[in-house]
């Protein structure tokens, strides 16, 4: 005769279960990180700008790096005296959320504070003793730029973090990561009801424009009838 299970064993499936659950939730949350990796050549002064949507309270962190061409060596080296300036706009508003000078390799981040379209301008700018200055010739740059979006909020709750476990940390990342991917589900819901209002208003107005070209109609047979006559 077969013995039913005894709790301990019960126990051990349950906590295999949340183990390889736990490893579902991390492996899919890491999938729906957004990351955007590209470069660029460009001139000094030259101003490079990208869009990118965003829903609200995001975070968006972005790392950078300025090359500069030497012809001497032939190849693209990173330089102190090259910097770039950074700027973030908000498109609906016009508000600046970033505007530094950088150095040739860094990163910077912000939050967005309002859903929509957001510009990011960088602009690579050699110091006034730059050697393409003292050359006379135009310092030919190469940017590096990888925006991540949605990266995950530090756990600012308690100031001494020293008792929290690595897999406590884990857990508040993935929370962080469910509290970004519900607020963009939000935001796209919000577009597509925006969207849905718009159509509606467009075909009212197409009907109404379709009932006066048949009243118009109707009305210029009925006098081109009794005109006839």
């Amino acid at each position: 005769m077969l013995s039913p299970p005894t709790s301990r064993s019960r126990r051990g499936t349950v906590s295999s279960l949340k183990w390889w659950g736990l490893c579902l939730i991390s492996a899919l949350l890491f999938l729906t990180q957004s990351t955007q990796a590209l470069y660029y050549y460009a001139s000094a002064g030259d101003v490079k700008c990208f869009i990118e949507e965003l829903p609200t309270d995001t975070v968006v962190v972005g790392h950078y790096m300025a090359e500069t061409w030497h012809p001497q060596q032939s190849k693209f080296l990173i330089e102190d005296d090259v910097h770039l300036r950074v700027v973030v706009l908000e498109k609906s508003s016009g508000q600046s959320i970033v505007s530094t000078m950088a150095p040739s390799e860094g990163k910077f981040a912000f939050t967005s504070h309002t859903a929509g379209d957001h510009e990011i301008c960088l602009t690579p700018i050699p110091a006034p003793g730059h050697a393409s200055h003292a050359e006379g010739r135009q310092a030919q740059i190469r940017v590096h730029l990888d925006v991540v979006i949605g990266e995950s909020k530090p756990d600012t709750s308690h100031v001494d973090r020293s008792h929290i476990t690595d897999l406590a940390s884990r857990v508040n990342g993935l929370n962080d990561r469910l509290k970004d991917i519900r607020k963009e589900q939000q935001y796209q819901r919000e577009r597509e009801a925006a969207f849905r209002d718009e159509s509606e208003r467009t075909n009212a107005r197409a009907i109404v424009y379709s009932a006066v070209q048949g009243v118009v109609l109707v009305a210029a047979c009925v006098w081109q009838l009794r005109t006839l006559r």
